[in-house]
Protein backbone atom coordinates (compact mmCIF):
# COMPACT_ATOMS: atom_id res chain seq x y z
CA UNK A 1 0.00 0.00 0.00
CA UNK A 2 2.48 2.33 0.95
CA UNK A 3 4.57 1.57 -2.04
CA UNK A 4 1.55 2.06 -4.30
CA UNK A 5 1.07 5.77 -2.42
CA UNK A 6 4.65 6.90 -2.16
CA UNK A 7 4.84 9.34 -5.29
CA UNK A 8 1.75 11.58 -3.83
CA UNK A 9 2.49 11.17 -0.15
CA UNK A 10 4.32 13.95 0.87
CA UNK A 11 2.08 15.69 -1.27
CA UNK A 12 -1.23 14.63 0.36
CA UNK A 13 0.84 14.81 4.22
CA UNK A 14 0.88 18.65 3.70
CA UNK A 15 -2.23 18.85 1.87
CA UNK A 16 -4.80 17.03 4.01
CA UNK A 17 -3.25 18.45 6.95
CA UNK A 18 -3.30 21.70 5.89
CA UNK A 19 0.45 21.66 6.74
CA UNK A 20 0.14 21.32 10.59
CA UNK A 21 2.07 18.28 9.87
CA UNK A 22 5.01 20.33 8.93
CA UNK A 23 4.90 21.94 12.80
CA UNK A 24 4.14 18.84 14.85
CA UNK A 25 7.70 17.37 13.37
CA UNK A 26 9.16 20.39 14.18
CA UNK A 27 7.41 20.64 17.86
CA UNK A 28 9.55 16.42 17.78
CA UNK A 29 12.69 17.53 16.77
CA UNK A 30 12.70 20.58 19.70
CA UNK A 31 12.34 17.68 22.39
CA UNK A 32 14.71 15.55 20.28
CA UNK A 33 17.20 18.10 20.41
CA UNK A 34 16.71 18.65 23.98
CA UNK A 35 18.79 15.19 24.27
CA UNK A 36 21.62 16.61 22.27
CA UNK A 37 21.94 13.02 20.56
CA UNK A 38 24.71 12.48 17.92
CA UNK A 39 23.48 9.29 16.24
CA UNK A 40 19.43 9.01 16.05
CA UNK A 41 17.58 6.42 14.32
CA UNK A 42 14.20 7.63 12.52
CA UNK A 43 11.62 4.70 12.53
CA UNK A 44 9.48 4.07 9.56
CA UNK A 45 11.10 6.92 7.73
CA UNK A 46 9.19 6.76 4.48
CA UNK A 47 10.10 9.14 2.47
CA UNK A 48 12.97 10.87 5.24
CA UNK A 49 10.79 13.85 6.29
CA UNK A 50 11.53 13.70 9.15
CA UNK A 51 15.15 12.67 9.12
CA UNK A 52 15.99 15.51 7.07
CA UNK A 53 14.15 18.22 9.35
CA UNK A 54 16.75 17.06 11.93
CA UNK A 55 19.66 17.16 9.62
CA UNK A 56 18.75 20.41 9.25
CA UNK A 57 18.11 21.25 13.55
CA UNK A 58 21.73 20.10 14.01
CA UNK A 59 21.48 16.21 14.51
CA UNK A 60 24.75 15.03 13.28
CA UNK A 61 23.97 11.83 12.21
CA UNK A 62 20.44 9.75 11.20
CA UNK A 63 19.87 6.18 10.20
CA UNK A 64 16.34 5.79 8.61
CA UNK A 65 14.49 2.33 8.52
CA UNK A 66 11.67 1.21 6.70
CA UNK A 67 10.13 -1.35 4.93
CA UNK A 68 8.75 0.24 1.65
CA UNK A 69 11.12 0.68 -1.46
CA UNK A 70 8.93 3.04 -2.97
CA UNK A 71 9.19 5.49 -0.02
CA UNK A 72 12.97 4.84 0.19
CA UNK A 73 13.77 5.96 -2.91
CA UNK A 74 12.11 9.06 -2.94
CA UNK A 75 13.84 9.90 0.47
CA UNK A 76 16.80 9.09 -1.40
CA UNK A 77 16.55 11.62 -4.21
CA UNK A 78 15.36 14.16 -1.18
CA UNK A 79 18.57 13.49 0.63
CA UNK A 80 20.78 13.42 -2.66
CA UNK A 81 19.50 16.86 -3.81
CA UNK A 82 20.25 18.38 -0.37
CA UNK A 83 23.40 16.96 -0.23
CA UNK A 84 23.01 15.08 2.95
CA UNK A 85 24.18 12.01 2.26
CA UNK A 86 27.25 12.16 4.47
CA UNK A 87 24.56 12.53 7.74
CA UNK A 88 21.52 10.47 6.58
CA UNK A 89 21.39 6.71 6.03
CA UNK A 90 18.55 4.97 4.99
CA UNK A 91 17.84 0.93 5.06
CA UNK A 92 15.64 -1.08 3.81
CA UNK A 93 14.14 -3.23 7.49
CA UNK A 94 11.53 -4.30 10.07
CA UNK A 95 11.02 -2.20 12.67
CA UNK A 96 10.21 -5.01 14.67
CA UNK A 97 13.68 -6.63 13.79
CA UNK A 98 16.17 -4.05 13.41
CA UNK A 99 19.21 -4.70 11.99
CA UNK A 100 21.29 -3.10 14.35
CA UNK A 101 23.04 -4.34 17.75
CA UNK A 102 21.83 -3.44 21.27
CA UNK A 103 23.05 -0.27 22.31
CA UNK A 104 23.79 1.54 19.29
CA UNK A 105 21.55 4.92 19.07
CA UNK A 106 21.52 8.15 21.86
CA UNK A 107 17.87 8.71 20.48
CA UNK A 108 15.19 7.01 18.62
CA UNK A 109 12.35 9.17 16.48
CA UNK A 110 9.07 7.92 14.78
CA UNK A 111 6.18 9.81 13.25
CA UNK A 112 3.10 8.43 11.83
CA UNK A 113 4.60 5.20 12.05
CA UNK A 114 3.93 3.17 14.86
CA UNK A 115 0.46 2.42 14.51
CA UNK A 116 1.17 0.73 11.16
CA UNK A 117 3.43 -1.85 13.27
CA UNK A 118 2.02 -5.23 12.82
CA UNK A 119 2.83 -6.16 16.82
CA UNK A 120 3.54 -2.76 18.51
CA UNK A 121 4.69 -4.66 21.90
CA UNK A 122 7.51 -6.34 19.79
CA UNK A 123 8.35 -3.28 18.09
CA UNK A 124 8.86 -1.35 20.95
CA UNK A 125 10.91 -3.86 22.53
CA UNK A 126 13.31 -3.97 19.88
CA UNK A 127 13.71 -0.18 19.42
CA UNK A 128 14.18 -0.19 23.47
CA UNK A 129 17.17 -2.71 22.50
CA UNK A 130 19.07 -0.45 20.00
CA UNK A 131 18.68 2.41 22.53
CA UNK A 132 21.66 3.59 24.62
CA UNK A 133 20.87 3.90 28.32
CA UNK A 134 19.56 7.31 29.47
CA UNK A 135 18.46 7.74 25.60
CA UNK A 136 14.82 8.51 24.87
CA UNK A 137 12.23 7.41 22.38
CA UNK A 138 10.41 10.13 20.62
CA UNK A 139 7.15 9.22 18.83
CA UNK A 140 4.67 11.80 16.70
CA UNK A 141 1.45 9.86 16.10
CA UNK A 142 -2.08 10.93 15.27
CA UNK A 143 -4.90 10.76 18.08
CA UNK A 144 -8.40 11.58 18.74
CA UNK A 145 -9.57 14.65 19.69
CA UNK A 146 -12.21 14.52 22.92
CA UNK A 147 -14.11 17.49 23.42
CA UNK A 148 -17.25 19.23 21.11
CA UNK A 149 -16.92 20.31 18.78
CA UNK A 150 -13.82 19.32 17.38
CA UNK A 151 -14.03 15.40 18.29
CA UNK A 152 -17.39 15.66 15.66
CA UNK A 153 -15.56 17.64 13.24
CA UNK A 154 -12.82 15.54 13.26
CA UNK A 155 -14.54 12.04 13.11
CA UNK A 156 -16.46 14.16 9.79
CA UNK A 157 -13.12 14.99 7.89
CA UNK A 158 -11.48 11.73 9.08
CA UNK A 159 -14.18 9.15 7.88
CA UNK A 160 -15.71 10.97 4.88
CA UNK A 161 -13.50 13.75 3.66
CA UNK A 162 -10.31 12.84 3.92
CA UNK A 163 -10.64 9.69 2.05
CA UNK A 164 -12.37 10.90 -0.81
CA UNK A 165 -9.62 13.44 -1.33
CA UNK A 166 -7.12 10.55 -0.51
CA UNK A 167 -8.44 7.99 -3.14
CA UNK A 168 -8.55 10.55 -5.81
CA UNK A 169 -4.93 12.03 -6.00
CA UNK A 170 -3.41 8.91 -4.66
CA UNK A 171 -5.77 6.21 -6.96
CA UNK A 172 -5.19 4.05 -4.13
CA UNK A 173 -8.67 3.24 -2.45
CA UNK A 174 -7.75 1.31 0.46
CA UNK A 175 -4.95 3.96 1.59
CA UNK A 176 -6.98 6.58 3.26
CA UNK A 177 -9.62 4.39 4.26
CA UNK A 178 -7.40 2.73 6.32
CA UNK A 179 -5.94 5.94 7.83
CA UNK A 180 -8.53 6.91 9.91
CA UNK A 181 -9.50 3.38 10.80
CA UNK A 182 -6.23 2.57 12.29
CA UNK A 183 -6.32 6.12 14.01
CA UNK A 184 -9.44 5.16 15.80
CA UNK A 185 -7.39 1.78 16.84
CA UNK A 186 -4.45 3.06 18.12
CA UNK A 187 -3.66 3.55 21.71
CA UNK A 188 -3.32 7.50 22.37
CA UNK A 189 -2.76 9.78 25.33
CA UNK A 190 -2.47 7.80 28.72
CA UNK A 191 -3.11 4.72 27.37
CA UNK A 192 -0.43 4.69 25.04
CA UNK A 193 2.46 6.17 27.97
CA UNK A 194 1.10 2.97 30.03
CA UNK A 195 2.05 0.85 26.81
CA UNK A 196 5.31 2.45 26.73
CA UNK A 197 5.68 1.65 30.18
CA UNK A 198 4.59 -2.07 29.37
CA UNK A 199 7.71 -2.09 27.70
CA UNK A 200 10.40 -0.62 29.43
CA UNK A 201 10.71 2.97 29.06
CA UNK A 202 10.46 5.18 32.07
CA UNK A 203 9.85 8.80 32.70
CA UNK A 204 6.91 8.38 30.08
CA UNK A 205 4.94 11.56 29.30
CA UNK A 206 3.07 13.20 26.39
CA UNK A 207 2.05 16.07 24.58
CA UNK A 208 -0.90 16.83 23.04
CA UNK A 209 -1.04 18.82 19.81
CA UNK A 210 -3.98 20.89 18.15
CA UNK A 211 -7.20 19.83 20.30
CA UNK A 212 -5.19 16.54 20.42
CA UNK A 213 -5.56 15.46 16.67
CA UNK A 214 -1.96 14.71 17.06
CA UNK A 215 0.27 13.72 20.53
CA UNK A 216 4.02 13.38 20.65
CA UNK A 217 5.67 10.97 23.90
CA UNK A 218 8.51 10.54 25.13
CA UNK A 219 10.17 7.48 27.38
CA UNK A 220 13.29 7.17 28.31
CA UNK A 221 15.97 4.13 28.83
CA UNK A 222 17.51 3.87 31.87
Amino acid sequence: MFNTIARNYDFLNHFLSFGIDVLWRKRLIRELKKEVPKHVIDIATGTADLAIMAVKHKIPKVTGIDLSENMLAIGNKKIENKSLNDKILLIKGDAEALPFDANTFDAAMVAFGIRNFENLDNGLRDIFRVMKNGSSFFILEFSQPDRFPFKQIYKFYSFKVLPLIGRIISKDSRAYTYLPESISKFPFGKEMVEVLKKNGFTQCRYIPLSFQIATIYIGTKE
